[in-house]
């Protein structure tokens, strides 16, 4: 582990005298002196005794028709999004969901610690109009069941959760709905040794990944999954079949699978995909030799960029080396070329792996779906000559990497002791709704504000760091002493310009900016460059301006241009001020 990391070290400084990027700075920052002013949930119901506290540990947190819903250890809260909170964040609503005194027993009995005995909220999904589907550890015996949205009802007999849920809550897992079928990955037993990417419910056959074949899925980290087109990609790490030779080498991965896949012949591939391709994602930077980051942590849903669909991704360095992270964009479009590219094969278990000539890939090519344009012969998978199931079934590696848009990341933090673990993106930023704004959620309860900036492609080729936040509230924050900085969570509510932040023991309402802190300082209002404060012509103050609001303002956030700006007096002018400035986020009329 040391010598990793000291070769990484060194492989920095090699870089960094070649020309590795350095660290940008925040123009602003913002420490948590000044941001424990900010509405907090910690599980309390308006009314009761908010002294007392009960373990969270929340696992996920997910927006539906303006409620907040903030999955945790044995409930699901629900909070009102058009409610005003000022320094708490009250639920509305409560649904307990405990794991029965039998499963429990279970648990213990095959030597897990009582805190793990639980039911963790792993899944929740939005399954109709008035539907939700939610699958919980359920004291490692995975259960899902259907509630009613509306009233968190409980509506039908309870489910097996293998394969939709994992046991352990410390496993990763994604899931989601398409066409009213659900598609999950996960791990399918009590000892996390099968993983699978999983189709069930709804019409069409249940689907797998092949069971206990590395060439598929060798020990992988689930990240996002994302319905696009006519297929499902699942975004996740893994370690590398490919690199076997150099040790146990972590690739982050891009798989996708056809929605209208129905599985192979009773030949071959009966009940498991046809279609599962899988690419490597390279995040690096480029070089002599290039510097990858490889460990995935987060991906966005699809997002429409000036004219591209295209989704952004976190990653870092190993957890045994320097902390390093990097930011990248992927078109869609890149990502459906490569899955069209040449394959990958390993002739024998000594040899290394190289590409597939195209005279050796049969038709129809393999990994394709049925009924598409050069295969409307083929009206349904299980219609597939063995030679291509056989195929795709020893062959489902790409040969080339999906490129980041410009071929390197647009943000590099390096210099720091934190790895960015989680984004979230606004592409409809400022007065005019025309920037796109990242934020970036840390390991160490901080969160970077970037803007996207585009170049004379027309794409994503530049970032502004705007600004940094300390978010985590230790007073508030901490349970039992124990103080849990990893962000877990991070939603955009353009509603109320605010972004929600979420932790195992707290959520935590930010707004999109600190527009305040300015006050009636003109030139450090218009240097912030921040798409969601302008200076007011009227009243002369720095404000966040409410989504639809008709008002003369300032603003320059190409330039931040303050030439012929007085310096100002008995105002804010610091960047990383810690004082306790009152909030004003003025609602302003239509």
């Amino acid at each position: 582990m040391r010598s990793e990391a000291l070769l990484l070290y060194f492989t920095l400084l090699q870089f960094a005298g070649a020309g590795f990027p350095e660290d940008s700075e925040p123009i602003s920052i913002s420490h948590g002196n000044y941001t424990k002013q900010y509405p907090i949930f910690v599980g309390h119901k308006p009314g009761r005794n908010t002294t007392q506290r009960h373990k969270l540990d929340i696992q996920l947190i997910i927006i539906m028709n303006r409620t907040l819903y903030i999955a945790a250890r044995d409930h699901i809260y629900t909070v009102d999004m058009d409610t005003s909170h000022t320094e708490e964040i009250y639920f509305s609503k409560k649904l307990t969901w405990k794991s029965r005194q039998s499963d429990v027993d279970t648990c213990r009995m095959k030597g897990k610690h009582k805190d793990e005995c639980h039911n963790f909220i792993k899944v929740l999904l939005k399954r109709s109009d008035d539907t939700l589907f939610i699958c919980g550890t359920n004291a490692f015996n995975p259960a899902c069941r259907n509630y009613k949205m509306e009233t968190l009802e409980y509506l039908d007999e309870e489910i097996s959760g293998m394969a939709r849920c994992p046991y352990d809550a410390k496993h990763a897992n994604v899931a989601l709905f398409a066409d009213g079928k659900l598609y999950s990955a996960t791990v399918t037993d009590f000892l996390a040794i099968d993983a699978v990417i999983y189709r069930s419910l709804g019409d069409n056959p249940t689907l797998r990944t092949v069971k206990h074949d590395s060439k598929w899925l060798k020990e992988p980290y689930f990240i996002q999954a994302v319905d696009y087109g006519d297929f499902i990609y699942f975004f996740y790490r893994e370690i590398a079949v490919e690199y076997n030779s150099m040790g146990k080498v972590v690739f982050p991965r891009v798989a996708q699978v056809c929605k209208n896949d129905m599985g192979g012949s009773q030949r071959v591939l009966e009940k498991q995909w046809t279609s599962f391709l899988k690419a490597r994602l390279n995040c690096s930077v480029p070089g002599d030799s290039h510097f990858y980051f490889n460990i995935l942590q987060a991906v966005t849903d699809v997002v429409h960029v000036n004219d591209h669909d295209v989704v952004l991704a976190t990653f870092s360095t190993p957890y045994n080396s320097i902390p390093g992270s990097a930011v990248c964009a992927y078109d869609m479009t890149d990502i459906a070329n490569v899955f069209t590219g040449r394959f990958k094969e390993q002739k024998s278990p000594d040899s290394t792996w190289t590409p597939v000539p195209d005279e050796r890939v049969p038709k129809p090519r393999p990994g394709s779906c049925a009924g598409s344009a050069s295969l409307e012969r083929y009206t349904t998978s299980t219609d597939f000559p063995d030679d291509t199931l056989n195929f795709i079934k020893t062959h489902p590696l790409m040969d080339e990497a999906v490129p980041a848009v410009a071929h390197r990341p647009w943000f590099l933090r390096t210099m720091v002791r934190y790895r960015l673990t989680k984004i979230a993106v606004d592409t409809a930023a400022g007065p005019y709704h025309n920037h796109t704004v990242v934020f970036l959620g840390s390991e160490k309860g901080i969160v970077l504000k970037f803007l996207a900036r585009t170049g004379n492609s027309g794409f994503l080729n530049d970032s502004l760091f705007l600004e940094e936040m300390d978010i985590y509230n230790p007073e508030k924050c901490n349970y039992d002493g124990v103080e849990d900085r990893r962000i877990v969570g991070m939603h955009l509510d353009k509603h109320s310009n605010s972004l929600y932040v979420a932790f195992s023991t707290c959520v935590i309402l930010v707004p999109f900016g600190r527009c305040e802190r300015h006050g009636k300082c003109k030139k450090t209002c218009i240097a912030s460059r921040d798409p969601y404060c302008v200076w007011l012509k009227e009243g002369g103050t720095c404000t966040q301006l409410v989504p639809g609001s008709r008002v003369a303002f300032e603003q320059d956030i190409e330039h931040g241009n303050t030439e012929g700006l007085g310096e100002c007096q008995n105002s804010f002018v610091a960047l990383n001020v810690q004082d306790r400035v009152p909030e004003i986020l003025l609602q302003l009329l239509y």
